[in-house]
């Protein structure tokens, strides 16, 4: 069989910029952008807009690769404006691009689907290298991030107490509503030995009755 020949199209296609759109309400820092993305070939900036309401009207009618997205817009901020654009264009890549470095934003976007996140004093080449990994569907977080997000779950499991597997499954029993020999029944320990669990449960959460004890279960994520 013949190979095909490699069309204009597909030469053309392989080739093509990468089209960004800047959303961020400081013309400096846009102005600063467009600059620094020009430089590069591989990437065309196809518009800039200050506020969610105009990004989603354009979104309306076009289309880009990929969205540099600040968290602080005078209008609609940005944790939410991820989940409005991924609802409009669920194919456009957007990369979270702020000055905001506390972990739970930064998981917030996350979650509501960026597919990367820099910090603004991120370099020229590491923002060059975000936009075109995540255009090719990978995730990019900057390394400064890489480390706010690591310390945030290094922090969270240091302030978490360490549960044995039962201490945990009696816990969930708690929760629950059961008693202490509903809970040893279904067990097949001795209501005594609940009672131990609860209070070794207690002492590690620092509290002293069941309410309390399940509020901070619930606030660290043990169940």
């Amino acid at each position: 069989m013949k190979a095909q020949p490699l069309t204009y199209t597909s030469i053309s296609m392989q080739h093509r910029p990468i089209s960004v759109l800047i959303v961020d309400d400081h013309p400096m820092v846009v102005e600063g952008l467009k600059t620094l993305l020009s430089d590069n070939h591989t990437l065309m900036v196809k518009t800039h807009f200050t506020n969610g309401k105009d990004t989603l009207d354009f979104l309306e009618k076009e289309i880009v690769d990929v969205i540099l997205l600040d968290v602080n817009l005078p209008d609609i901020n940005g944790v939410e404006m991820v989940k409005l654009i991924l609802d409009k264009r669920a194919t456009i890549k957007i990369l979270g691009l702020s000055t905001y470095s506390e972990p739970s934003i930064i998981n917030q976007m996350i979650k509501n689907g960026v597919k990367g996140y820099l910090l603004k004093n991120a370099t020229s080449d590491e923002l060059v290298n975000a936009i075109t990994q995540v255009d090719q569907g990978n995730f990019y977080f900057g390394s400064e991030v890489q480390k706010i997000l690591a310390d945030s779950v290094s922090q969270e499991s240091k302030d978490s107490p360490k549960l044995t597997r039962r201490e945990t499954h009696i816990l969930r029993l708690i929760a629950d509503g059961k008693t202490t020999n509903t809970i040893a029944e279904e067990l097949f320990i001795s209501p005594l030995t609940v009672e131990t669990h609860r209070r070794n449960l207690m002492q590690k959460m620092e509290v002293s009755n069941a309410a309390s004890l399940i509020k901070i279960a619930v606030e660290k994520k043990l169940i």
